[in-house]
């Protein structure tokens, strides 16, 4: 017997209907690609959303047509996320980070017909323009600009297309199933691979993004997402925003700490999310410039492994919580999220803070567990380490067009990370498999050296990489950038693990450099550290 309830599709249009229709005069501000502040509203994010679908729609696509986008947080951006899934299109964010023969290959492999790009990028597109076949509109994301159509040929304006739609274009209804944003991953080897996501899985990680014991965002909040809307759709944010009602500040290009401490002061923000790299900024002109940040609740860090030092400057020095989250592409990208368990309050206060350093725990509707290498269940006792792989509602089945591939074993993902779990299902992923140490048959975690380096006070920011040694195949190499105007040695940096780890963890050496290499996401580059330093130890 089927149960009597109605059925309707999880469209990712019935959660910006929802909230222009309850939450229609609720603020979105936006810092626009030229400069200036603009304030809209989840009312007019809806109507211009419609226009924009009605005018794809009026250039006689085909439905699932891959319709691209090179552009910051900004309103337009949001406007053109839901214009192209609400009407039946895939919305193909695209990181501008990426080397321009990997742009060049990810936008001819999704076989894009429209491009929206902000002005940052038109020198790009031009440059990039002839070799791009299947592209038949690019759109600048603005007014008319006499300059730019002068650099692109045909080039369309954003503002002046909309006035041409229809605020009552109504939205399609079609199987949950549909496919409706297509991201790449940022090809850190071989070529980037296309996770494409349904409407079904976008609309069930937004409501596993806003329980509680998540991210939680309420229609109370102010809230900014810092990491951009082309990495992995800004880890959901502007879907789960829509269905909670909450308010939204949307950085544009500039996401250096001063303007975003003067962003989070200024309009209020209670919610921030964003990788490491970023915040080391933003904690740092707070810190300069006297700020409080008496708005900021919490904030989520994900991307790569948070700092333990990190967790405390923010709740010590600011009274915000922060939620030590981790994902990925293919997940959507929620993975897990730390937040505390009711025994975990009876703790003593330390042990309750050194339990928020882990990556958490899954929410309902993803599966973890971690293997051997025989792909054999490996226990859940917190310490023994194997291959993480994940399942659920928000993980991908196939890569885009590589359907032919075998991407599951067993019906299951396999992440890359080493990790271990605990019988509550806490998540602490000790690496990348690619990126943890083998010395001399014992394994060293690179992410906990690197945590116990950056909480040195005259480091900026630092990174570990295994390179080759005679005697035992691999050792710890410490990579550090000091801080303004200071000059640690090797030996203070060397003697600053002690009693930390085991003594024989402990690097062999530490090599001083300007900056470290970041990718098209904010990670740091060890493929480009070990190239370069890898005869460090034996040269």
């Amino acid at each position: 017997m089927l149960g009597q309830m109605m059925t309707k599709p999880l469209l990712i249009s019935s959660m910006l209907d929802h909230a222009e229709l309850y939450h229609g005069d609720t603020p979105i501000y936006s810092v626009e690609t030229a400069g200036g502040l603009v304030t809209t509203s989840w009312g007019e994010v809806a109507a211009n959303a419609r226009r924009v679908g009605s005018v794809l729609s009026a250039l006689g696509l085909e439905p699932q047509a891959r319709v691209a986008t090179l552009a910051w947080n900004n309103r337009r951006h949001l406007e053109v996320y839901y214009g192209i899934s609400g009407a039946g299109f895939v919305c193909h964010t695209i990181n501008p980070r990426l080397h321009p023969e990997q742009l060049v290959y990810i936008l001819n492999h999704a076989q894009d017909k429209v491009l929206f790009i902000d002005a940052t990028f038109l020198p790009l597109v031009a440059a990039v323009g002839d070799k791009l076949p299947d592209l038949d509109h690019v759109v600048l994301m603005g007014p008319r600009d006499d300059d730019a159509a002068a650099k692109v040929p045909g080039l369309k304006f954003y503002d002046e297309l909309i006035a041409t739609g229809d605020a009552g274009f109504q939205w399609p209804e079609f199987d949950e199933n549909t496919a409706s944003s297509l991201c790449y991953t940022s090809g850190t080897t071989g070529h980037p691979k296309g996770v494409l996501y349904s409407h079904r899985s976008t609309v069930l990680h937004a409501f596993a993004s806003n329980t509680r014991d998540c991210i939680g965002y309420s229609a109370r909040d102010v809230v900014m997402p810092v990491v951009p809307m082309f990495h992995v759709n800004a880890w959901g944010t502007p879907y789960a925003c829509a269905m909670s009602g909450s308010s939204m500040v949307m950085p544009g290009p500039d996401l250096h700490g001063e303007a975003l401490v003067k962003l989070i002061d200024d309009l209020g923000v209670t919610v921030a999310l964003g990788v490491p790299t970023i915040w080391q900024g933003l904690l740092a002109y707070a810190a300069q410039s006297g700020s409080k940040l008496d708005s900021l609740e919490r904030t989520v860090i994900g991307g790569s492994a948070c700092p333990p030092v990190m967790i405390d400057t923010f709740r010590d020095s600011y009274g915000v919580d922060t939620v030590h989250a981790w994902g990925m592409t293919e997940m959507s990208p929620l993975g897990s999220s730390n937040t505390p368990l009711a025994k975990h309050m009876k703790l003593p206060v330390e042990e309750q803070r050194k339990l928020r350093e882990n990556q958490g725990r899954p929410p309902f509707g993803v599966d973890l567990k971690i293997v051997g290498d025989d792909g054999e269940d490996l226990p859940r006792d917190g310490t023994t380490q194997g291959d993480l792989v994940v399942r659920g509602h928000w993980v991908l089945d196939s890569y885009f067009r590589r359907e032919d591939e075998d991407t599951l074993q067993d019906g299951w993902f396999n992440t890359g990370d080493v990790a271990t779990l605990d019988a509550d299902g806490y998540l602490t992923i000790r690496d990348r498999s690619k990126d943890i140490i083998k010395s001399g048959g014992e394994w060293i975690s690179s992410v906990e050296l690197e945590n116990i380096a950056v909480a040195h006070p005259k480091l900026a920011t630092a990174a570990v990489i295994g390179v080759p040694h005679p005697k035992w195949d691999e050792r710890p190499l410490l990579i550090a950038v000091k801080a303004e105007g200071q000059d640690p040695s090797e030996e203070e940096l060397l003697a600053y693990f002690d009693g930390k780890i085991a003594k024989w963890q402990t690097p062999d050496r530490v090599v001083f450099v300007e900056a470290l290499p970041l990718g098209a996401t904010g990670k740091v580059l060890k493929r480009d550290l070990r190239d370069q330093f890898q005869d460090v130890l034996t040269g």
